[in-house]
């Protein structure tokens, strides 16, 4: 019952955090801050760790649902859109994980971003979570190809930073919270957009045949 009450108290801290650091970013937020939005002691909220911990451990667990996820595609939400083999389905339901995990989390980005550049550890801890990125993104291409849904046509690795620049929380930001998209089209521009990159890198393997009509 204790860890019970344990794992309710931390998510209720985690929530509060997110919504704090959303609103006010991180040089805003303070541990009281979040201890009188999740309804605990402050010494409750130290108990949970540094502030710099909680702002990832909040990240985390409003993008992914869970903390400390080595990888996405492991993640049991995005191994079952994967077991789908059906293409059609399989990509919507990629692109709604991360365009919903975006709607959640894309405010608490932008300030990790801004206290990573002021932050040393912060700043060591973003580079590790940008590697995981880029290690989830390599996956996702290789589904992709293996789906014959994208093909690489000069290096995987930058087929994968194509991919992540259109699934980016700063991609979401612009589109959904600035141009003022809905969800619903929002998620549409980004199934077209992995379509239409997938074409483009499938038109670059072909061989020149223009002269042939010549």
């Amino acid at each position: 019952m204790r860890t019970g009450q344990a794992a309710e108290t931390r998510l209720r801290i985690l929530d509060a955090a997110a919504r704090q650091f959303a609103v006010a970013g991180y040089a805003g937020t303070s541990l009281a801050d979040i201890a009188q939005a999740a309804g605990v002691s402050i010494e409750t909220v130290k108990l949970s760790g540094p502030k710099r911990q909680l702002l990832l451990a909040a990240f985390e667990h409003s993008f992914a649902g869970s903390e400390g996820i080595d990888s996405l595609a492991a993640h049991e939400p995005v191994s079952q859109i994967t077991a789908d083999t059906d293409n059609t389905r399989y990509l919507a339901g990629i692109v709604h994980f991360v365009a919903e995990s975006n709607r959640r989390s894309s405010l608490l980005w932008s300030a990790l971003l801004s206290a990573a550049a002021s932050d040393t550890i912060l700043g060591t801890e973003l580079a590790a979570l940008q590697r995981r990125r880029h290690t989830d993104m390599l996956i996702l291409v290789d589904e992709l190809c293996s789906r014959r849904l994208a093909f690489v046509a000069t290096s995987r690795e930058q087929l994968a930073d194509a991919v992540s620049f259109l699934l980016s929380p700063e991609g979401y930001n612009q589109l959904v919270l600035g141009a003022c998209w809905s969800q619903v089209d929002y998620e549409a521009w980004l199934v077209r957009s992995v379509v239409l990159l997938a074409d483009d890198a499938s038109a670059t393997m072909q061989p020149d045949r223009s002269h042939e009509s010549r």
